[in-house]
C-alpha cells in the first residue's frame, strides 16, 4: 500500500518508492537531488503548527518541505 509523505505522522518512518511531480516543474530532479530517492527511509519530524511546512530527515539532514511538495513522494512503511 503506497501513501505519500504529507500522510505520515510525526515520527512515522517510511521508505520512498517513487518520486513524481505532477506539474512538471522540474520538483522532481529537486526532491532527488536533496535524497529523497527510491529506497532511502524518511522520517517526519515535525508539522508546523498549521501543517504546512513539515520537517523531515533524510540521510541525516532536516529537510523542509511543503505539503504539495511531500505529496510527490510516494512511500511504503518502512
Amino acid at each position: 500500500m503506497s501513501a505519500s509523505l504529507a500522510d505520515l505522522g510525526p515520527g512515522g518512518r517510511a521508505r520512498v518508492v517513487t518520486v513524481a511531480d505532477a506539474g512538471g516543474g522540474g520538483l522532481t530532479l529537486r526532491l532527488l537531488e536533496m535524497g529523497f530517492v527510491p529506497g532511502t527511509v524518511v522520517t517526519l519530524v515535525k508539522r508546523a503548527p498549521f501543517g504546512d511546512p513539515l520537517e523531515f530527515q533524510v540521510r541525516g539532514c532536516h529537510i523542509s518541505l511543503r505539503a504539495a511538495e511531500a505529496s510527490c513522494v510516494r512511500t511504503e512503511p518502512a
